[in-house]
């Protein structure tokens, strides 16, 4: 009877065991010469997500290549918007400025970029650049934290941003600035955006939400890739506006609710949680992802 009881015990543990998401090591590696800090799975040979940090042009990153290994999921300056770059972080107004549509050397300068935690289940980089005026001063200092982790089927992206006023500065109301993202869509391709709210497609833009997922079928991929970006209850304007275009880019738009200012020495901060993974879009994995991220647990357990 205990043989019995032992072995009812290990079939249960294995099946526990089954149901936990595999996680993976995870390695940084920084190029100087090509200016970039890359995510490594450990022991592989391509990477995951890659960091371009150059040194008088706008951060992005790109690509991001499917957990499955199969396509990338960003996508650099399409003909419909060469501005774009991936995934970045820029306004489109400050202080009449606009660095949204100039990722060039006249409008930023890397000041620096550093890796925090280099190997691990989770493992994090930090770039920090200066917004250039007109003249070349710098009038904004911003900074990006990213952090990534991996389970089985998705990666997780951590941002942590924050924007320094080095003059007194406001940033006004647009459509669109702040975090966006560029996915490889492709005319007639199928693709889906949905928010927190239930809304879908062209119903999205402009709407205010906790999140919003972009899913698409993808070049050289056998099945859709998606994106879901997370807002969070301590951004200002929580729950933001969204942009999103004809073509599927997206991103949190802070500054479509109104203006906002810092003076001199002020800073303000968001932060947002990235959610990659393939196939249809999963409403149970946005919203555990989404219910962990709040509570400040890890999708990906230790």
């Amino acid at each position: 009877m205990k043989f019995f009881s032992t072995i009812f015990l290990v079939c249960l543990i294995a099946v526990a065991q089954a149901d936990e998401p595999e996680n993976y090591e995870l390695l940084l590696v920084q190029d100087d010469d090509a200016e970039t800090v890359s995510v490594f799975r450990k022991g592989g040979e391509t990477a995951l997500i890659t960091q371009n940090a150059e040194a008088n042009f706008r951060p992005y990153i790109h690509p991001i290549i499917a957990p499955n290994g199969k396509a990338a999921l960003t996508q650099f300056s399409p003909g419909h918007h060469k501005h774009q770059t991936g995934i970045y972080w820029a306004f489109t107004r400050v202080n009449g400025r606009d660095y949204f549509h100039h990722p060039e050397a006249t409008h930023w300068k890397r000041i620096s970029v550093g890796l925090l935690k280099e190997q691990g289940s989770d493992v994090s980089w930090k770039t920090v650049y200066h917004l250039l005026d007109e003249d070349g001063s710098p009038v904004m200092e911003e900074s990006q934290t990213w952090t990534v982790s991996h389970a089985a089927g998705h990666y997780m992206m951590d941002l942590e941003w924050s924007g320094k006023a080095l003059v007194n500065l406001t940033v006004e109301k647009y459509n669109y600035g702040g975090l966006f993202l560029r996915m490889p869509f492709e005319k007639g391709a199928d693709a889906e955006a949905r928010n927190g709210q239930g809304q879908k497609n062209e119903a999205t833009e402009g709407q205010s939400s906790a999140w919003v997922n972009v899913g698409m079928e993808v070049p050289g991929g056998e099945r859709w890739g998606n994106i879901t970006v997370f807002d969070h209850p301590d951004n200002p304007g929580y729950p933001n506006l969204w942009r999103v275009d004809r073509q599927f880019g997206f991103g949190p738009a802070s500054a479509r609710g109104g203006s906002w200012t810092l003076d001199q020495g002020g800073s303000r901060s968001y932060r947002h949680r990235l959610l990659v993974y393939t196939g249809t879009p999963d409403q149970d994995l946005i919203d555990q992802t989404r219910g962990e991220w709040m509570n400040g647990k890890s999708v990906v357990k230790e």
